[in-house]
């Protein structure tokens, strides 16, 4: 039985680190002081190798395949190191310099963004959409997930056919019937105008994963609970739903995900801070004055609107991938 062996997570942090700083090296500092931060990350990224030379033989890797992961690692996290260094630099000079680090860092981009009221408004607005819109996806995907993956009727598989084409469908080309619907019928610059497009599109995607889930749990187990006397609303309640908690949670994080990061319908459906979210506000920001280059304020803003779902995903990173990859093994 394999055992845990932390020179795996030690090795590919330390690679990790190595190749960040290996490119602050090369992109932060001038010469001659980039060769010593070059010096820095090569040692780092030997320590990791041989953290890695250490692991492969316990548990079967190559160093090759770890040297890939940490290599994947450093092009997801570069550009939210470089977004976090931007929101911390003082003025256009600062970003002018094309530095990593800042050379003044400062909290005023931060202390701008929330001074900014049309900000304020948006995270409010964001936040009350994505968890209504979660809210109803999850509840309508869960009962219908469960019906196609207890019952047999015709048109089952036409149904989640449609239900991944509608997931698939171009955003861009509904936003222009849309955006004159709406505002025949008074949705537009509405929360409801913004949480019915986003279920649009959550709803398929919370049916295919939860539909999975549903089927990997053992039908003999609502049975037994109707042989104790449970009903069927009962045994799918108490029984069922419990049983596919990872499902339930994936689904309904994905869903938050969309509706929180989604611009295009932002920006298309609400005008003002009745109803816009997030991303689209950033778009109107314009810093601590007209007159300034908002860059780094709205890095700053960026920060700040990513870190609710860096915890979210912290939290829920094991039902997540339990979610995700539920029914990709049978047996």
């Amino acid at each position: 039985m394999r055992t845990k062996n932390p020179s795996v997570g030690a090795g590919l942090t330390s690679i990790t680190f190595g190749l960040l700083v290996g490119i602050y090296g090369l992109l932060g500092v001038d010469f001659p002081d980039s060769w010593l931060w070059l010096i820095i990350a090569a040692i780092f990224v030997a320590i990791g190798l041989l953290g890695f030379g250490l692991a492969a033989k316990d548990r079967g890797f190559s160093v090759g395949t770890l040297f890939g992961a940490a290599l994947i690692m450093v092009y997801a996290l570069f550009p939210i190191a470089w977004i976090v260094s931007v929101s911390f630099k003082n003025g256009a000079t600062d970003i002018a310099a094309h530095q990593f680090l800042p050379k003044d860092p400062t909290w005023t981009n931060y202390k701008t963004v929330f001074k900014f009221p049309l900000f304020q408004h948006a995270l409010l607005n964001s936040f009350v959409i994505s968890l209504v819109a979660t809210t109803i996806s999850v509840f309508l995907a869960t009962l219908c997930a469960y019906a196609i993956a207890r019952l047999e009727f015709k048109g089952k598989k036409l149904v989640l056919s449609v239900a991944l084409a509608i997931a698939m469908f171009p955003v861009v080309s509904l936003v222009g019937p849309l955006f004159d619907l709406w505002r025949t019928i008074g949705l537009y610059n509405t929360y409801p105008g913004l949480i019915i497009p986003y279920m649009s599109f959550t709803l398929p995607l919370s049916i295919w994963v939860l539909s999975a889930f549903f089927r990997e749990i053992p039908w003999e187990m609502e049975q037994a609970a109707q042989v104790d006397g449970a009903t069927t609303w009962q045994a799918f309640r108490k029984v069922i739903v419990p049983l596919a908690a990872p499902g339930v949670f994936t689904a309904a994080i994905l869903t938050f995900f969309f509706a929180w990061n989604d611009f295009v319908f932002g920006i298309s459906l609400a005008s003002t801070q009745a109803a816009l979210p997030v991303p689209a506000s950033l778009a109107f920001f314009t810093g601590a004055s007209q007159f300034d280059q908002p860059t780094a304020a709205i890095t700053a803003a960026a920060v700040v609107v990513t870190i609710p779902i860096i915890i979210l995903v912290l939290l829920f990173q094991r039902k997540i991938v339990a979610g995700l990859t539920s029914g990709a093994v049978k047996g």
